[in-house]
């Protein structure tokens, strides 16, 4: 298993270090987020996005809606499951079914899945104060760098 820390300083790199993983990625891809409320989970994955053609603005955490659909190169489903009380509501929003046919399934607050998904890229991420946030990508591509491109 892969593990490589990033700590970004601001938004900015935040965004930026978002773009430089979905670059790398392979698809399709299942990526599982994980951290506290303002971690910058959404930032991050504006910034995935933006490298896929979805313009930054049309990405909004679907805390309410629990599942947000993009369009850019690629068909993206952007998962909240924050306010889910179990597997089985996994189930009412059609999870599985956005498995098989999103290119890349985005998921924040993966905690509240109940199994392990061996070999699944995972964002963690530490609010450290400020602007600045620790990243640790499991099981990511190689070359993933926090440099802007």
């Amino acid at each position: 298993m892969s593990r490589t820390r990033f700590i970004t300083e601001s938004e900015t790199g935040t965004f930026a270090l978002g773009r430089a993983l979905a670059r790398r990625l392979a698809l399709p891809a299942t990526v599982l987020f994980f951290g506290e409320l303002g971690a910058g989970k959404t930032v991050f994955i504006r910034g995935m996005c933006r490298e896929l053609d979805v313009p930054p603005a049309d990405v909004r955490s679907p805390s309410f809606t629990l599942v947000n659909e993009y369009r850019g190169r690629c068909r993206v489903a952007h998962v909240d499951l924050y306010r889910l009380g179990g597997p089985a509501d996994l189930e009412s929003i059609g999870y599985h079914d956005l498995e098989e046919t999103a290119d890349l399934v985005l998921v924040e607050w993966a905690e509240r899945l109940e199994a392990a998904h061996p070999g699944v890229v995972e964002v963690r991420m530490e609010h450290l104060g400020d602007d600045r946030r620790r990243v640790t990508i499991v099981n990511g591509p190689d070359g993933v760098s926090a440099e802007p491109a």
